[in-house]
């Protein structure tokens, strides 16, 4: 976390000149206020600090501070704050992007610079042959999609949520903001990573898809939701699994959930999902910019739309999303399959506990079933539920870091098919 910070105290100094350029003084004042407010933040977690109270003025920052308060409150007998040594990891990790936040806001005209935003241009970047081959792969395959036979359906389903499973991989949280970029084909990998994935309810997405599918022939909507991780590489293997879902008519309408603020280093904002549709558009490969062309003719005529939410930039699990967020839990209950990507979803779905390794996933969830979900995540936190009985005391025998080095993959379902 404090190797985060530093690299965002770095960017704001070397965009000094620019911000010069764009504001006068006025831009290098911001610059500075910005630069002391997040090594002000560095230090109080550095030297194990009281949490404090925001002092933005966000739309968030009451939701935010009642539950810094409900956090102080736990710990009320012990006549202490809370501190960032002795809370829960995912509540601080949280608290310290939302700091990030605050001090940029605080400091006009440079609100809106987003520390975060050349690491993730530079993942996109760099994994430009590895996006080349996947917009090819997507482009060549038998059209209409929608007649292939359901044998092959079912695999290329199968292939392109794989693909989507292993784009999570590049995570620029994990690496401190370090490059994590994908440069081979992940499409000739899948049969070699096949055995890392511990969880495979791949079967139930078909069942449940293809249910769906014969439903809508009767002109119902099938919507499928896609909550975002990371941009960059990930975003393009969630884009071309979203794409071949409206193609081959397993879904008729796909609604992505991106983050409202700069998140995680990589995670997407609705800028990094319109800037990435764009990039991809204007490539000189020919197929990856036809994907582009379509990418954006689908948001233009409503079959891909894009949400963003207060709520996923909150420090709550998911379970609480119907007393703390209840319009947006009436949006997913309108999702036919809801995938959430990633690790930090996952340890929202599971409120971040230390579960047993063999508790039903549905357990997990404590009550959070707006529709059928599936988890999509390469394992990087040490949770992790759902395991047949022994499967965790084999991983941890051959692989003792199994639980996160992002070598080890889920495909999670819970709910009725």
């Amino acid at each position: 976390m404090p190797q985060i910070l530093t690299k965002a105290i770095d960017t704001l100094h070397r965009h000094k000149s620019e911000f010069f350029e764009k504001h006068g003084e006025e831009g290098v004042e911001a610059e500075k206020k910005a630069i002391s407010l997040l090594s002000k933040l560095r230090n109080e977690l550095q030297t194990d600090k009281p949490i404090i109270l925001l002092v933005d003025k966000c739309v968030d920052t009451d939701i935010w501070n009642q539950y810094l308060e409900y956090q102080q409150s736990l710990l009320s007998e012990s006549d202490g704050k809370p501190r960032w040594f002795f809370s829960s990891w995912l509540f601080v990790e949280c608290y310290m992007y939302r700091r990030i936040h605050e001090a940029i806001i605080q400091s006009p005209p440079i609100h809106d610079f987003d520390v975060f935003k050349e690491s993730k241009d530079e993942n996109f970047f760099e994994s430009q042959e590895s996006i080349a081959m996947l917009c090819s792969y997507l482009q060549q395959l038998p059209r209409p999609l929608k007649d292939l036979e359901e044998n092959q359906l079912k695999d290329e389903l199968f292939k392109l949520l794989q693909v989507s499973l292993w784009g999570n991989k590049c995570d620029l949280s994990l690496s401190g903001g370090e490059s994590s970029s994908q440069k081979t084909n992940v499409i000739s990998s899948l049969e070699d990573l096949k055995p890392f994935i511990i969880v495979n309810d791949m079967e139930c997405l078909w069942s449940l898809l293809s249910k769906c599918k014969k439903t809508s022939e009767k002109a119902a909507v099938v919507r499928v939701d896609i909550v975002l991780d990371n941009s960059g590489f990930e975003l393009i293997t969630d884009l071309i699994l979203a794409d071949f879902l409206l193609s081959s008519e397993l879904a008729t309408e796909i609604h992505f959930h991106g983050k409202m603020i700069p998140w995680f280093v990589s995670d997407v904002t609705v800028h990094d999902f319109n800037w990435t549709i764009e990039q991809v558009k204007h490539s000189n490969h020919e197929l990856m910019s036809t994907c582009g062309v379509n990418w954006e003719n689908y948001i233009k005529i409503g079959r891909w739309i894009y949400h963003d939410h207060i709520f996923w930039t909150l420090p709550h699990s998911y379970c609480a999303m119907p007393q703390v967020a209840s319009d947006l839990y009436a949006e997913l209950q309108k999702a036919c399959l809801i995938f959430f990507k990633g690790d930090l979803n996952y340890r929202k779905l599971a409120g971040d506990r230390k579960w047993g390794f063999t508790v039903p996933f549905h357990q997990a969830l404590s009550g959070f079933h707006p529709a059928p979900l599936c988890s999509i995540r390469t394992l990087k936190a040490e949770l992790q539920v759902g395991l047949r009985p022994g499967q965790a005391e084999q991983l941890m025998a051959s692989e003792p870091t199994w639980l996160t080095t992002g070598k080890f993959g889920v495909f999670q379902f819970d709910g009725p098919l």
